[in-house]
């Protein structure tokens, strides 16, 4: 005794994609057809709209400001808290003129910051700190910049307030 094979009761459910729709409608595209389309459009998007991100890596906080400002102020532009409308298109239009750091810089202040990671306890950093003060601000600005940055990183983990007795 063999298994019957499931084709032989193939019922048809729908109406093949070249049929014509209810009443002679155009045929509606498939629920499948439409996602992959618009998953196609959207990683096209996505590959535009890279060189667009790139430029404005050094720009990302006005950018930011001004989409949120300038959004608020058009869903709010019948209130008087619409006045932000301005401010977040004088945001927008600003972006562009601040100028880019370039790759070689970035790198720079990366190993930078790799090798001064290294004075972890604050008796070394104020021996780094004391070494710097030998020196004009225009000099060290950078170096006590990343200092102080991982300095703020290091303490935000812990507790306001709190510490060892």
């Amino acid at each position: 005794m063999r298994l019957r094979s499931h084709r032989r009761s193939l019922v048809v459910w729908r109406q093949s994609d070249g049929a014509a729709g209810p009443a002679g409608a155009p045929p509606r595209p498939r629920p499948k057809r439409i996602r992959r389309r618009l998953r196609i459009a959207v990683l096209l998007t996505i590959v535009g709209l890279l060189p667009v991100a790139r430029a404005a890596r050094a720009r990302w906080r006005p950018l930011l400001a001004g989409v949120v400002l300038t959004v608020a102020g058009l869903v709010l532009r019948s209130s008087p808290a619409g006045v932000v409308l301005l401010p977040g298109l004088l945001f927008l239009l600003s972006a562009p003129l601040i100028p880019g750091t370039p790759q070689e810089d970035r790198t720079r202040r990366s190993e930078l910051e790799r090798e001064l990671a290294v004075y972890s306890t604050p008796a070394q950093r104020r021996d780094l700190e004391a070494m710097f003060d030998r020196y004009p601000d225009g000099m060290t600005y950078e170096l006590r910049d990343i200092l102080a940055r991982q300095a703020t990183a290091a303490d935000s983990g812990r507790i306001p307030g709190g510490r060892r007795y």
